[in-house]
């Protein structure tokens, strides 16, 4: 499965952070069926941010089981330590934070190295300026709109300077990169992700917690996005 290029319809990828673990394949699967676009696993390591989610093994339970291309997010202060392992799970993006503790740049490089797509996402108070000397190297850029770590948040307002801003240096940029947000996204608050600027969202809670079921939720959120 090859990461597909930003088509001017906007992606949604929910997130398995907020899954039933115990049903986690069967959850995919509703996803997969009521017309979600990509998977997005979130990858903490306790140390980057407060919380620990799961490894290489759970990435590699779903490659084949899913058509949904496998977004992952890498919340964790060395990220070059993880690309190989979740390359050979099957990873199709990886995006790292521009702030860890690694060179970037030749993290970014080795992803790409590896025949996979890249992306930078930067925390809400980070300023998405220094995302600018990757425009040549990456294929999305992540912008949070909650302070990385936990599922359930509430979206911050304050972030949608750093989508518009975003979207600014991809359309200066010339080249073909998603604006993903991921934070608090639900039916109020994706509506204003994409007025700001984002042409794919993550969503976590509001589907796999909606009380409509997840098949009526990613229906619904089609609707508005």
């Amino acid at each position: 499965m090859s990461f597909p290029l930003p088509s001017g319809k906007t992606a949604l990828a929910p997130s398995i952070l907020s899954a039933d673990i115990w049903r986690l394949g069967e959850q995919v699967t509703a996803v997969q069926n009521a017309g979600a676009d990509w998977l997005h696993l979130d990858i903490m390591d306790g140390h980057f941010v407060p919380n620990l989610t799961f490894g290489p093994a759970v990435c590699k339970s779903l490659k084949g089981k899913t058509a949904l291309p496998l977004d992952l997010h890498l919340m964790v202060e060395y990220p070059s330590k993880f690309i190989l392992p979740f390359f050979k799970a099957g990873a199709d993006n990886i995006t790292v934070h521009i702030e860890s503790k690694d060179d970037t740049y030749a993290v970014l490089k080795q992803i790409k190295d590896l025949g996979l797509c890249c992306g930078v996402s930067i925390k809400p108070h980070t300023d998405a300026a220094k995302i600018k000397p990757y425009l040549d190297i990456i294929d999305l850029i992540l912008v949070m709109t909650v302070e990385p770590g936990f599922a359930g948040q509430s979206y911050i307002p304050a972030g949608e300077k750093n989508i518009t801003a975003a979207r600014r240096l991809i359309k200066e940029s010339g080249r073909k990169i998603w604006l993903e947000v991921d934070g608090g996204i639900n039916a109020q608050t994706a509506p204003r992700a994409v007025k700001a600027g984002a042409d794919a969202l993550v969503a976590g809670y509001a589907v796999f917690g909606a009380e409509t079921g997840i098949e009526t939720a990613i229906k619904d959120f089609k609707k508005i996005i």
